[in-house]
């Protein structure tokens, strides 16, 4: 018998245009955490999808428990206890939480003693004894797309345990929550593997390796660089291995340089679709050369403030001026070409068209207008030449370049699509919410050095970030935000972490 649950060997695939998995040879031992790690578009995704049935490898083969299995189906996956869950989920949102379960494997019972019909009562109950079981609780009664995104992760994670899954894989699992979401998923994976299950996790998150992976396997553009034991490596090794190069944990910045006030917000209070105060009396101002952090806790406010600003939520009350005029009733077209640029929080749904191609999403800014369009006729060499500067400038990796369809490629490089064309706008005003979530070290390396060159620039910068150290690294202003109201403003160096993290709290003290 051997000593691995899982050993894939030699195993190459390849797409157009690219070698996603390049002679790659994995064993992963019963009951440890295996983190697979490497940058956006390094074949981690693409090589679990293999273990899981969603593609078949062109070279190479697959053991599972000692035995070599050709697995050319995510059902066969699943008799072969396999699980995976996906960075994007794949769930029904007009279904309930246990619809979702047990989809497939519905418990029946016979009405009148002829007709089949599931067993929903039976389901509801196996679900929410499944979810206590691992510390996992859902209402099985909840619709999906009534519940947010850590609620519809361990629906993911229970489909998975009502199939008896042995080997988990986990795709990016942290990419989607908050800080608190993050905590209490990594002790639920600890459980998981303290209750006899095997866990890849596939991150490229340094910080969570280091706190629960067991070994580690590096891949840098589809090859396998090494696999190091976690607990005698430090973070900087794993990130220089993963980038090919000498990654800097901290961020350089000259002084700041304020110029003209660009942005100015007054007494602005949002009401959500219940018509209750998501943001409450707001006040703030920020200048050319200033970047300006909104800090604070998930679900205070600050993705309505931004998309207040930005025009996709309506001002309750209160003033938006952008360089000194009125645009608080505007439209969002006539916002960004007076000088908004916007990276929203949600980049599947508001930042692409996920069917349309790099080349589309690339030139969606100015679509309309010269030199992508004259008299309502596209030039689609100027979207090629385009997409191809960007691509580039940017390091967008995608399978065919410019005709590439944006939902193939990963999430950290559609990420960086929507930064390259919005930096590109050359805006007054940019903001910036969650620009750096789902993506690698260098990628985040990248995108600091980026946003610090338009606040040189003279641009002024909005961030909205949960990440405290992205705050204090890049912030010249910091805005606290707690209960949609600001508590506390200041230069960034007259505070510190603990400080901010208590006025994010509601615990700290103006003086």
């Amino acid at each position: 018998m051997s000593d691995y649950i899982v050993e894939m060997k030699h195993i190459t695939k390849r797409f157009p245009g690219i070698v996603a998995n390049d002679d790659v040879t994995l064993q992963i031992k019963k009951g440890e955490i295996f983190a697979l790690l490497g940058e956006n578009g390094a074949g981690k995704s693409t090589l679990m999808s293999m273990l899981f049935g969603m593609y078949e490898p062109d070279d190479g083969e697959i053991f599972i428990r000692g035995k070599k299995e050709k697995i050319d189906s995510p059902n066969y996956a699943t008799k072969l206890n396999i699980g995976m869950v996906h960075q994007h989920f794949k769930l029904v949102q007009n279904y309930t939480v246990a619809e979702n379960i047990i989809m497939g494997m519905e418990p029946t019972k016979k009405v009148l003693g002829l007709f089949r019909t599931v067993d929903m009562k039976k389901a509801n109950a196996d679900i929410e004894a499944l979810s206590r079981k691992y510390g996992l609780e859902v209402k099985p009664t909840d619709v999906i797309e009534d519940v947010n995104v850590s609620i519809q992760q361990r629906v993911e994670i229970l489909k998975m345990l009502y199939r008896e899954a042995e080997i988990l894989i986990f795709d990016e699992p942290t990419a989607v929550l908050t800080p608190q979401e993050i905590e209490f998923l990594l002790k639920i994976i600890k459980g998981l593997r303290d209750g006899g299950k095997t866990i890849i996790l596939i991150t490229h998150k340094l910080e969570e390796i280091k706190k629960v992976a067991d070994r580690c396997a590096i891949l840098c553009r589809g090859r396998l660089i090494d696999v190091l034991d976690v607990a005698k490596t430090d973070t900087k090794t794993m990130a220089n291995l993963m980038v090919g190069r000498e990654v800097s944990f901290t961020t350089e910045k000259k002084p700041a340089s304020f110029g003209k006030e660009i942005l100015k917000v007054e007494h602005l209070t949002v009401k959500n679709r219940d018509h209750f105060e998501v943001v409450k009396d707001v006040s703030f101002t920020i200048h050319g050369g200033e970047i300006f952090a909104v800090a604070g806790v998930s679900g205070n406010g600050q993705i309505e403030l931004a998309d207040a600003i930005a025009g996709l939520m309506h001002v309750y009350s209160g003033k938006i001026y952008l360089n000194g005029k009125e645009i608080t009733a505007e439209p969002i077209r006539k916002r960004a070409e007076a000088g908004i640029a916007y990276i929203p929080e949600d980049r599947q749904n508001f930042g692409l068209v996920m069917d349309f191609s790099l080349a589309d999403n690339l030139g969606l800014r100015g679509y309309y207008r010269e030199p992508y369009a004259k008299k309502g006729v596209l030039n689609q060499k100027v979207f090629a030449d385009n997409s191809k500067k960007l691509i580039e400038k940017y390091d967008i990796r995608s399978g065919q370049g410019a005709t590439t369809i944006t939902r193939s490629m990963s999430g950290g490089n559609q990420q960086k699509a929507i930064i390259a064309r919005e930096i590109e706008t050359e805006a007054d005003l940019m903001i910036f919410v969650q620009p750096t979530r789902g993506l690698d070290i260098g990628a985040i390396e990248n995108i600091h050095k980026q946003i610090i060159g338009e606040r040189d620039k003279g641009k002024a910068i909005l961030l909205i970030s949960l990440e405290l150290d992205e705050v204090m690294n890049l912030a010249d202003t910091i805005g606290v935000i707690y209960n949609g109201s600001i508590n506390k403003i200041a230069d960034a160096k007259s505070l510190t972490a603990n400080e901010v993290g208590e006025f994010m709290m509601g615990v700290g003290h103006n003086e």
